[in-house]
C-alpha cells in the first residue's frame, strides 16, 4: 500500500500546530487583560511570599543562625545601679558578694600545714610534732569551714536572682538582662567569683591534704578517747559534707549547677526554659559586648574586659550541666564556635585558663552529638 507523501503529511502537522498556537495566544491574551486575573495573580504571590517569609523567620529561630536574633545591647558591668524595683533582691545578694572578695584573698593566701603533717606522720611516736601539725591544722580547717558555708550563703544568693531574672515581669529573658542590669551584674559577679575560686582551689592540693588529716587525726583521737579541740568547730556530720564539697574538681561550680537545677525542680510552674534561656542569653550579650568594637571601646578597664570573658565561660559552663542536651549541642542556644573564637582573638596568656574550663569542667563536650568543629578548636 502506498505511504503518504512525507512532504503534505510535514506540512498539516505545521499547520495545525499553528492554529493551536493562535487559539492558545488568543486565550492567553484575554486572559491576561482581564484585570481580575491580575488581582487574583498578586493576591496568591502574596500569600505565597509570606508563608515564605514566615517559613524562614521559623527556620532561623530553629537552627539559632540569625545574628538578629542575638540580643545587641550594652550590659554596664562597671557602673549598672539598682532600680527601686531590683532594690530588694540586690540588697539581699549584695550582703554576700562583700564577702566574695574576703574568701578569694584568704583562698589565695592559703599555705596549708604540709611540712607540719609530713613531720608528724615521719615520726609518728613524737607527741610534741604531733601536737604541732594539730595546732597548725585546726585553724586552716576552720577556714576551709568558712568556705563551705560561703558556698550555702552564695547558693542562696543565686536562688533570689534566678527568682528575679526569669520571673513574668518581661516578656523574654533579654528585656530581664537590659532592664535589670544592676541585678544581672550581680549574676554575673557571682559566676566570676566562682571560677576564679575554683581556679584557686584546683592549683592548691594542700586544702585536701589538710582536711584529710584532719579528719583521719579526729577519727584516732576518738578512739583513744583523746578530747579534740577542733571537733566542737567541725563535728562528724559537718566534716562529711565539707569533705564532699572539696573532693570535687570545681566545687563552687558545683554549688551553682546543683543550686540552678534545684531552682528549677522548686519551681515547677516555671517552664525550664526561663532559667536555661537566661544562662544562653548572658552568654551571648557577653559575646556581642567582647566582639563588638563600639560596645569593647565603652569598657574603662582591661580587668573588665576580663571579667566579661570569665562571665560568659561560666554562664556556659553553667548552662552545659543544666541544659538537657547542654551547651555544646546542635540545639543550644549558645553560639559556641563564636564563644571560643572569642577567646582565642584575646592573648593567649590571659585565656589559656578559660580554655582549659571548657575542656575540662564542662559536662558534655566529649558527647557525640558535639560538632566537630567545635571540638577541633578547643584541643
Amino acid at each position: 500500500m502506498p505511504q503518504p507523501s512525507t512532504k503534505f503529511g510535514t506540512r498539516a502537522v505545521k499547520q495545525s500546530r499553528s492554529e493551536v498556537d493562535v487559539v492558545v495566544y488568543h486565550h492567553l491574551l484575554t486572559l491576561l487583560l482581564n484585570p481580575i486575573f491580575f488581582i487574583d495573580f498578586f493576591f496568591s504571590l502574596s500569600l505565597f511570599l509570606n508563608r515564605y517569609r514566615n517559613m524562614g523567620n521559623l527556620l532561623k529561630v530553629l537552627t539559632c543562625t540569625d545574628l538578629e536574633q542575638e540580643p545587641n545591647f550594652f550590659l554596664d558591668f562597671e557602673n549598672a545601679q539598682p532600680t527601686d524595683a531590683e532594690r530588694e533582691v540586690w540588697d539581699q545578694v549584695d550582703v554576700v558578694l562583700k564577702d566574695a572578695k574576703e574568701i578569694l584573698d584568704e583562698l589565695q593566701a592559703y599555705k596549708g600545714a604540709g611540712a607540719e603533717i609530713r613531720e608528724a606522720i615521719q615520726h609518728p611516736s613524737d607527741e610534741a610534732l604531733q601536737e604541732q601539725a594539730w595546732a597548725a591544722v585546726v585553724p586552716l580547717v576552720g577556714k576551709l569551714k568558712k568556705f563551705y558555708e560561703f558556698s550555702q550563703r552564695l547558693e542562696a544568693a543565686l536562688h533570689s536572682l534566678l527568682g528575679a531574672l526569669t520571673s513574668e515581669t518581661y516578656d523574654d529573658p533579654t528585656q530581664h538582662l537590659e532592664r535589670e542590669q544592676a541585678l544581672a551584674k550581680q549574676f554575673a559577679e557571682i559566676l566570676h567569683f566562682t571560677l576564679r575560686f575554683d581556679e584557686l582551689k584546683m592549683t592548691n592540693p594542700a586544702i585536701q591534704n589538710d582536711f584529710s588529716y584532719y579528719r583521719r587525726t579526729l577519727s584516732r583521737m576518738r578512739i583513744n578517747n583523746v578530747p579534740a579541740e577542733g571537733e566542737n568547730e567541725v563535728n562528724n556530720e559537718l566534716a562529711n559534707r565539707i569533705s564532699l564539697f572539696y573532693a570535687d574538681a570545681t566545687p563552687m561550680l558545683k554549688t551553682l549547677s546543683d543550686g540552678t537545677t534545684k531552682f528549677v525542680s522548686e519551681n515547677k510552674n516555671l517552664p525550664i526554659e526561663n532559667t536555661t534561656d537566661c544562662l544562653s542569653t548572658m552568654a551571648t550579650v557577653c559575646k556581642v559586648m567582647l566582639e563588638t568594637p563600639e560596645y569593647r571601646s565603652r569598657f574603662t578597664s582591661e580587668e573588665t574586659v576580663s571579667f566579661c570573658l570569665r562571665v560568659m565561660v561560666g554562664v556556659i559552663i553553667l548552662y552545659d550541666y543544666v541544659h538537657p542536651v547542654g551547651a555544646f549541642a546542635k540545639s543550644s542556644k549558645i553560639d559556641m564556635k563564636g564563644c571560643i573564637k572569642v577567646l582565642k582573638d584575646q592573648p593567649p596568656n590571659s585565656v589559656e585558663g578559660l580554655l582549659n574550663a571548657l575542656r575540662y569542667t564542662t559536662k558534655h563536650l566529649n558527647d557525640e552529638s558535639t560538632n566537630k568543629t567545635i571540638k577541633s578548636m578547643l584541643q
